[in-house]
């Protein structure tokens, strides 16, 4: 950038703060004037607070038998009507299965998703090699679950391990039914009922 337009940029910078600083007025007698005529005024008073009500205690007497609790979530309701419906063919030994007992690493598969690579012998106990979808080998004996319809154990053979699962039927009856695992020579296939 050559002095010369240098100096012409300069220049017009400096002009154009001197016409903005000539726009700027330093009288404020009109502000003070409003100012002045608002203070005047004589102040309102201000409402008093409404009365409190004082707290009146109501103590809920029940639902009529004929209505449901307002005070119990619906969805809860709705499972213990289920589960009273429910009930029909189990035995103690199924409900057992069913809700009071803790479950195991296989039963979150399907039954068909597992694979039987072997077994193996310790002790006098057989015991099954399995490989979930994830590629991890589980060891199982009889009295183990599998898969998702409470799958338990009954016997472990060197081709195949025989289960007995737990099924609710379209009718909303529980009842049991035969399946297992053939052994996997091909790499391939899974569980299956039968």
């Amino acid at each position: 950038m050559n002095g010369h337009s240098r100096f012409i940029r300069i220049t017009a910078l400096a002009s154009a703060v001197l016409l903005l600083g000539g726009c700027v007025s330093h009288d404020i007698s009109d502000l003070e004037a409003w100012t002045k005529k608002v203070l005047a005024k004589p102040g309102g008073r201000i409402k008093p607070l409404p009365a409190i009500k004082p707290y009146e205690a109501y103590t809920y007497q029940g639902a009529k038998e004929d209505k449901r609790d307002p005070f119990q979530p619906f969805y809860q309701v709705r499972q213990a009507q289920q589960d009273q419906g429910d009930n029909s063919g189990l035995t103690p030994e199924m409900e057992h299965e069913i809700k009071d007992r803790n479950r195991e690493e296989l039963e979150q598969y399907e039954l068909d998703s597992l694979k039987m690579v072997g077994t193996m012998k310790d002790k006098n106990e057989e015991w099954g090699i399995i490989l979930d979808p994830d590629g991890v080998v589980h060891r199982v004996k009889v009295g183990n679950y599998m898969g998702r319809h409470i799958g338990k154990i009954t016997n472990i053979y060197e081709d195949h391990i025989d289960l007995r699962e737990i099924v609710k039927t379209p009718q909303g009856h529980w009842q049991e039914r035969k399946a297992s695992i053939a052994l996997d020579t091909s790499g391939g296939g899974g569980g299956k009922k039968s």
